[in-house]
C-alpha cells in the first residue's frame, strides 16, 4: 500500500517553513508600559518603540546617571559628610544622620541596590556642592550622550518641577543613558560590578552604625545573560525600569516608563521579559558591507606623468576604512533589508589631491542612516596647462 499520507504531511511541513523565517511582530497593546523602548546596545539603534519619544517622569531610574557621574567625577575612597538636607530625604532612605561620614563607594551601593534617596543627595552635594549644580552636570552629560528630551532636576528621581520643566526623560533617552553606562563610559566595568552585586554591607566612618543593602533588581535572576538594571517608582512616574541583557553576542536594553501603579508591581518584569525575548528571537547579526569594487573617476582637465596628451586622467578611489574595517555587522530582523547608496560623482574637476574626500557610501535601513563611509581619491591629479601640453607634444614628435 502506498503511503499517500506522506504527501499532505510533506506539504504541511514545507508550507510551514516560510512562517518560521518570518519576523514576529510585537504590538503596543501587548505591553503594560505607557512608553517602552528596546535598543541594540552596540549601535544604539531602536529595535522597538512605544511612545518612545514621549517625555515622562522616570523616578529612580534617574540614579543610573547619578551613579555613572559619581564614578567618573569622584574617587571610591573619598569621604562624604551627610548634610541636614541629605538626612531629611524621604523614604526609601538610609536614615543617615547629619554629620555622619561615609566612603563614596559605599554610598554608590546604597544608591543602586537599595535606591536610597539620601545617598543620592549626599553624592550630589559632595561632588558638585549642591543638587542644583549636580543636576546641571547630569543635563550636560545627557546632551553629550545624545539625549534630546531629558531634563534632570534631582539626583534621586523624586517628582520635581521648576520653571524649566518637569524632571523627566523618554524611553529612548533612558535606554541611551544605559547604553552609555554599560558600553561607553570609562567606568562601565565598575558600574556593572556595583549594579550586579546581590547584597552589600558597610559601616559609617566612625564604625558606630552598619548599613545593609539588597539588590531589588529581580530581573537579574529572571533571564540568562541579565546584565544590570534599575527600578523606580513615584506617584507621578508609576513603576519604571531600565535593564540590559547580553546573550549569544547580542546586548539588548529595555526601558519602561509608567508601567503600572500599585498593585501592579510585576508589570515591569513581564514587559521586560517580553521585549528581551522578542529581541533575542527576531534579531540576528548580518554583515551587510557591500564588497562592490569602487570605480575610477575621470578628472576633467587632469594630468599625471604617465598620461598622453589625448588621454583622460582618472583617479582610483578607496573607502575611508582599512581592509579589516570593511565589514558592517548589524542586528537585523529577517525581513529587514539594508540599502547601499553610492554617492560618488561621475567626474571630478582638476586638480585632485590624494586623500581628498570625493564622495561617500551610505547604508540605510528605511530612512535611517546606519553607517556612512567616506570615499577618498587615491591619486593626485594635477591641472592641465599650456606648458604641460607643449611638453607632451614635443615628447610625441621625438618618438
Amino acid at each position: 500500500m502506498r503511503k499517500f499520507w506522506l504527501i499532505p504531511l510533506l506539504f504541511f511541513l514545507l508550507a510551514g517553513l516560510p512562517l518560521r523565517c518570518r519576523a514576529q511582530e510585537i504590538h503596543d497593546t501587548e505591553l503594560y508600559a505607557r512608553a517602552a523602548c528596546l535598543m541594540d546596545a552596540d549601535t544604539g539603534r531602536v529595535l522597538y518603540s512605544k511612545e518612545g519619544e514621549q517625555q515622562m517622569p522616570m523616578a529612580s531610574t534617574t540614579k543610573i546617571m547619578t551613579c555613572i557621574l559619581a564614578l567618573e567625577l569622584g574617587h571610591p575612597d573619598e569621604v562624604v559628610t551627610v548634610s541636614a538636607n541629605a538626612a531629611s530625604q524621604p523614604k526609601v532612605h538610609m536614615g543617615a544622620q547629619a554629620g555622619e561620614q561615609f566612603l563614596l563607594q559605599d554610598l554608590l551601593y546604597a544608591l543602586m541596590l537599595n535606591s536610597d534617596n539620601d545617598a543620592a543627595v549626599m553624592i550630589a552635594e559632595h561632588l558638585a556642592g549642591g543638587t542644583e549644580t549636580f543636576a546641571e552636570k547630569m543635563n550636560l552629560k545627557a546632551r553629550e550622550i545624545g539625549c534630546t528630551n531629558t531634563y534632570f532636576i534631582t539626583p534621586n528621581g523624586l517628582d520635581a518641577e521648576d520653571s524649566y520643566g518637569v524632571h523627566s526623560t523618554t524611553a529612548e533617552d533612558l535606554a541611551l543613558i544605559m547604553k552609555y553606562c554599560i558600553m561607553e563610559s570609562s567606568q562601565k566595568d565598575m558600574f556593572l560590578e556595583i549594579t550586579r552585586m546581590p547584597s552589600y554591607t558597610f559601616w559609617n566612618q566612625a564604625h558606630t552604625r552598619v548599613y545593609n543593602c539588597t539588590n531589588h533588581n529581580s530581573f537579574l535572576d529572571m533571564m540568562d545573560g541579565a546584565l544590570t538594571g534599575k527600578t523606580g517608582f513615584t506617584a507621578d512616574a508609576g513603576y519604571c525600569y531600565v535593564g540590559a541583557l547580553q546573550w549569544e553576542g547580542k546586548t539588548l536594553i529595555v526601558s519602561l516608563l509608567a508601567c503600572g501603579w500599585p498593585n501592579n508591581k510585576g508589570y515591569k518584569w513581564s514587559d521586560t521579559k517580553k521585549l528581551m525575548t522578542y529581541g533575542l528571537k527576531n534579531y540576528e547579526y548580518r554583515d551587510v558591507f557591500d564588497k562592490k569594487e569602487l570605480p575610477e573617476i575621470p578628472v576633467t582637465d587632469g594630468i599625471h606623468e604617465d598620461l598622453g596628451i589625448d588621454e583622460i586622467a582618472v583617479t582610483p578611489v578607496v573607502y575611508g576604512a582599512s581592509a579589516q574595517e570593511q565589514s558592517l555587522w548589524l542586528l537585523l530582523r529577517s525581513d529587514e533589508t539594508v540599502t547601499v547608496d553610492y554617492q560618488i560623482p561621475d567626474h571630478l574637476e582638476a586638480p585632485v589631491t590624494e586623500g581628498q574626500q570625493v564622495g561617500c557610501v551610505v547604508y540605510r535601513l528605511q530612512n535611517e542612516v546606519l553607517k556612512e563611509y567616506p570615499v577618498y581619491a587615491s591619486r593626485s591629479i594635477g591641472e592641465r596647462n599650456f606648458a604641460w601640453c607643449l611638453r607632451k607634444v614635443e615628447e610625441k614628435y621625438r618618438q
